[in-house]
Formats: structure tokens, sequence, C-alpha cells
């Protein structure tokens, strides 16, 4: 059982660093051919070499990656759920009607538009 959870482990670990070194925009192209050789050819040297010499990067990495995913959810839900839907449009359309700033025809035409896109 317990060699069973260090494999699990240990494949854990080659996958973040893997995705660790290909997800850089800081290193060159031969610089992540290096890390990658030196991981496949040393692996456990290479995995604690690389996790010694970039623990910190890795870490902000991860972090920016978090935020990023978060804001664009955040921009997705904002999108999609801030039109308010069609009694919205359709109250919109109302103030305008009251204000007189569209005819009745042009309320009746917005309120059907919006009453079939819901």
């Amino acid at each position: 059982m317990l060699i069973f959870f260090a494999w699990v482990i240990w494949f854990w670990l080659l996958i973040t660093v893997f995705g660790d070194i290909f997800r850089r925009r800081d290193t060159s192209g031969g610089s992540k051919v290096l890390w990658s050789i030196f991981v496949i050819l040393l692996p456990f040297l290479g995995v604690f070499a690389y996790m010694l010499a970039n623990h910190d990067g890795m870490a902000e990495r991860n972090i920016k990656q978090a935020q990023a995913q978060r804001a664009q959810f955040d921009d997705y839900v904002r999108e999609t759920a801030g039109s308010g839907g069609a009694a919205a449009e359709i109250e919109k359309a109302k103030a305008l009607l009251d204000s007189g700033a569209i005819t009745q025809a042009e309320f009746d035409a917005i309120k059907q538009k919006a009453l079939a896109s819901s």
C-alpha cells in the first residue's frame, strides 16, 4: 500500500514539474528542453533539482493561473447573468415608452423580441 501511494505521489510530482516547465513564459524553449531532458534522464534528481531551483516561481505561477481562471469565471457569470432576461428588457422599454423616447409600436416590437428570445 505504501509503495502504491509513493508511485501516485511520484507521478503527481512529475506531472506538476512538466506542467510548470511548459507553462512558463519567462524561459526560452532551449531552457525548457534542457529541463525536460534532465527530468527524463535523471528523474529523481531532475524533479528535486527543478523544485529546489524554481519553488517560488512555481507557487507564483499557480497563484496567477488560479486568479486568471477565477477572473475568467467571474466574467462569464457576469456576462451570462447580467442581462436580467426578458423582464428587464421589457422594463427598460416601458421606461422609454413612458418618457416618450419610443412609440407604442416600437415598445410592442421590443416586447415581442424579448419574449421570443427567452
